[in-house]
């Protein structure tokens, strides 16, 4: 049998390997019977497929994603490689961002990322587009054509510099509130990061939202509102969740300092996620020169502390990042590589699918049941897993294989004035 032919309707697929970490035991893997098309695992009128451990995961859950930014790199200026060069190229394009051009490159995206496996996704909106109606009303739009297939949750960004609290910073964290996002924002070193912290904490808890923070995406050692937010959340006992992403400055401070702040960041609570290929991408970033510090965050000692740890996208094609099809293996393989998570324990599968979910509040994704979500890999252990792109994979939504179709990028070539 082709690896990737599997029969549909109602099926048990036999000698499945699943991580033990999965499903809560302690075994690197385990070889299990997983039903298909809402049959039971010991179903005997039904035809049993023997997958010679051909490795399981859930099906993936990207929480850090820009989809209004996504595709837009082939109509760019050349900028400077750096966050903020990239944040004032992307400014520039917004006069593109009609309601077709939106709608066309957000489905792209979306279609990419069911096709590699993922299932549910939360995407970063910068309220300082003066286009931000239409945006959210396309996201709004897509949340709803998308359900059933990719649960999408929607997080405001600003700079908390431009933070002040008042009346429209009330409306837009009535606004998420409305469609059940979060609240967030960009920490960078500003010399009131305290104060604003605590009015934007304030807020959010008035709404009952979650905060998802964008922190220290620098190698600037003495960049610390990782350690600030910390603080802050622990000084005022706010007790909804709190999401931070990057953290690269951690990179570039002394150990002491380093695992001073992450003990802080334990205790404060705080979800972490690791953004590998952008943060790669982007620091230490020149002209002519290769790359000497990259900027990963420091995961596996976040890990030693229990503090929860994910793995996402972060950005594709835009200008922050030129590549990217949001695929969540490839994330979770170069994550593993760049981090030696290999020979870190066994549980990193569950940062790109059970511990983001969680952090989210999605439905956490079904495995074992008569109609799981999950993404079968032609591998048998780690080593073959990380060994390849996976291409061939399997991904399984409802108890059924779907037809992978990953869009050609021809498709929107009219929106970059190529015919």
């Amino acid at each position: 049998m082709e690896f990737r032919a599997l029969p549909r309707g109602a099926i048990i697929l036999d000698n499945v390997s699943i991580p033990g970490c999965i499903i809560g035991r302690p075994e690197d893997f385990v070889l299990a019977k997983v039903p298909l098309g809402s049959c039971v695992p010991d179903q005997e009128d039904a035809p049993v497929i023997d997958m010679q451990g051909a490795m399981a995961l859930p099906a993936f859950v990207d929480m850090h994603t820009h989809l209004d930014s996504a595709q837009t790199w082939p109509r760019l200026p050349t900028g400077e490689v750096s966050r903020d060069g990239a944040f004032k190229t992307l400014t520039s394009d917004h006069a593109h961002w009609t309601r077709d051009d939106l709608m066309r490159r957000i489905d792209f995206a979306l279609r990419c990322a069911f096709a590699h496996g993922t299932c549910a996704m939360r995407s970063h909106i910068d309220v300082s587009n003066p286009q931000l109606d239409l945006v959210l009303s396309v996201l709004d739009e897509m949340r709803t054509t998308w359900g059933g297939r990719i649960a999408l949750q929607a997080s405001s960004l600003t700079a908390l510099g431009r933070f002040d609290a008042d009346e429209r910073d009330a409306q837009i964290a009535s606004r998420f509130a409305g469609m059940g996002g979060a609240l967030g924002a960009i920490l960078d070193p500003i010399h009131d990061l305290r104060p604003r912290l605590k009015a934007f904490l304030r807020l959010a808890a008035l709404h009952g939202l979650p905060v998802d923070f964008h922190a220290d995406e620098t190698l600037v050692a003495t960049s610390e509102c990782l350690r600030v937010l910390a603080e802050t959340v622990t000084e005022i006992g706010f007790d909804l969740p709190v999401t931070v992403s990057h953290a690269c400055a951690l990179s570039a401070q002394s150990e002491a300092r380093a695992v001073q702040t992450l003990d802080l960041v334990a205790k404060a609570g705080l979800h972490v996620v690791s953004l590998p290929l952008v943060n790669l991408h982007l620091q230490d970033h020149q002209p002519g020169r290769t790359p000497r510090r990259r900027g990963m965050t420091l995961v596996q000692e976040m890990q030693a502390r229990g503090i929860p740890v994910s793995f996402a996208s972060d950005n594709m094609r835009d200008a922050y990042y030129p590549f990217g099809d949001l695929d969540m293996f490839d994330v979770l393989r170069d994550a593993t590589r760049i981090a030696h998570l290999n020979h870190a324990g066994t549980d990193w599968p569950k940062s790109v699918s059970q511990t983001p979910a969680q952090a989210c509040g999605f439905d956490l994704p079904d495995l074992l049941g008569g109609a799981p979500d999950m993404v079968i890999f032609n591998a048998r252990n780690w080593s073959e897993l990380f060994a390849r792109p996976q291409s061939d994979r399997i991904v399984v939504r409802s108890g059924q294989a779907i037809t992978r179709s990953i869009p050609q990028f021809q498709e929107l070539d009219d929106l970059y004035g190529r015919r």
